[in-house]
């Protein structure tokens, strides 16, 4: 890249991620230069912003931005500018996708920490991308370790692991999770992140997601993908290849690390702020496996993978929703995967789904979460 100024697109610069994408701009101030910006309700934030960075171009879901001098375009017009090289979608949920789609197309590289939109458009999202030549960097830990570990292999791997957290769950009895809080279970033991993937990960909703985006990304088959608890979280994720050689990639838990090896890419530059594991604190290396039993989102996630079709933009949507009414109080912690899987138990696939299909079974998914939980048609 040499010392080229790599021009981003930040969309959702107000949230965890994008937060943390900011801070490693400002530690590499002569890299990159932010040039769009997107928020949702978080005005405050984003104004400060706007001020700190100067984008050409921002969005905000609430209209009344209190500055100009800058050109207000959708996330969808930013992401296929063509002031624009990399951008960095950090929204969560099904905001993203439309994003995702447009800067594949316009051939843009893609800093990708939006696993949904994977999820629900895997086929249509990496296929354009190869026919326009763009590239998909990904942001989360789990896939960033796999991207690394993958680098200089010629042959396909034998098998991926992906390491969970187990989140803050991890030992309670069936009993103990039926009384769990939305505040316990925004304390993630390890990670600083959004509320939904904070409450995707007590619920190992986010680690059977991973293992979808994992399937597109690297074009490895469902039965290749192995979920393995890690509690330390140093250990990000695993290959393992035909000789029965694994590869690791470790680092202390910090979401800056993968960040910036996506905007760097391939390049590995220091920064003073990204925390180093210190090995003689570091008394033991655990691991376990995942109990789907008690955690049944995972399998639910996994099942809607190997089905296809529109089942994993189902899967997204009553998710998406329903970890919302946890997080309002509407329903219980295990109420989650209840609603998911009642859901998806009433789902007709639809196989080799176009954009409208997609589109559309998450709209019946997230009108039918609503009305199971009780709270009849929101619309």
């Amino acid at each position: 890249m040499g010392n080229t100024v790599k021009r981003l697109a930040v969309l959702g610069s107000t949230g965890s991620i994008g937060k943390q994408t900011l801070q490693v701009v400002r530690n590499l101030p002569s890299r990159f230069r932010v040039v769009a910006l997107t928020a949702g309700q978080n005005i405050d934030l984003l104004s400060r912003q706007i001020e700190e960075f100067r984008p050409s171009f921002v969005h905000c879901q609430a209209e009344n931005i209190p500055r100009t001098g800058f050109e207000r375009l959708l996330p969808e017009e930013m992401a296929r500018h063509t002031e624009v090289d990399m951008v960095v979608v950090a929204t969560s949920g099904k905001a993203g996708l439309t994003a995702v789609l447009s800067a594949v197309r316009a051939g843009k590289d893609v800093a990708l920490a939006n696993k949904e939109s994977l999820v629900m458009a895997g086929d249509i999202i990496t296929r354009e991308a190869k026919a326009s030549g763009a590239r998909i960097f990904p942001v989360d830990s789990e896939h960033s370790a796999i991207w690394q570990c993958l680098r200089g292999e010629e042959k396909p791997v034998t098998r991926i692991y992906l390491t969970a957290s187990g989140g803050p769950f991890r030992g309670y009895s069936p009993e103990e999770l039926e009384r769990v809080t939305a505040a316990q279970a925004l304390k993630h033991p390890s990670w600083q992140m959004g509320k939904k993937v904070t409450i995707d990960s007590a619920t190992l909703m986010n680690k059977g997601l991973e293992i979808i985006e994992a399937h597109w990304l690297f074009d490895v088959p469902y039965d290749g993908i192995r979920v393995i608890v890690h509690p330390q979280s140093i250990i990000h994720s695993m290959v393992e290849f035909a000789d029965g050689s694994i590869k690791a990639q470790m680092s202390y838990p910090d979401m800056r690390l993968p960040i910036q090896y996506a905007l760097t890419y391939p390049e590995r530059l220091p920064n003073a702020e990204l925390p180093r594991i210190d090995w003689s604190a570091v008394q033991e290396l655990t691991f376990e496996q995942p109990d789907p039993d008690r955690f049944p989102c995972l399998r639910l996630a996994i099942e809607a993978g190997k089905k296809g079709g529109t089942r994993p933009a189902v899967l997204c949507a009553a998710d998406e929703v329903a970890v919302d009414l946890f997080l309002s109080g509407d329903i219980g912690f295990t109420d989650i995967a209840r609603l998911v899987g009642q859901v998806l138990a009433e789902h007709e696939t639809i196989t080799g789904p176009g954009l409208e299909d997609i589109i559309s079974a998450d709209g019946w998914a997230r009108q039918r979460t609503h009305v199971l939980a009780g709270e009849g048609n929101p619309c």
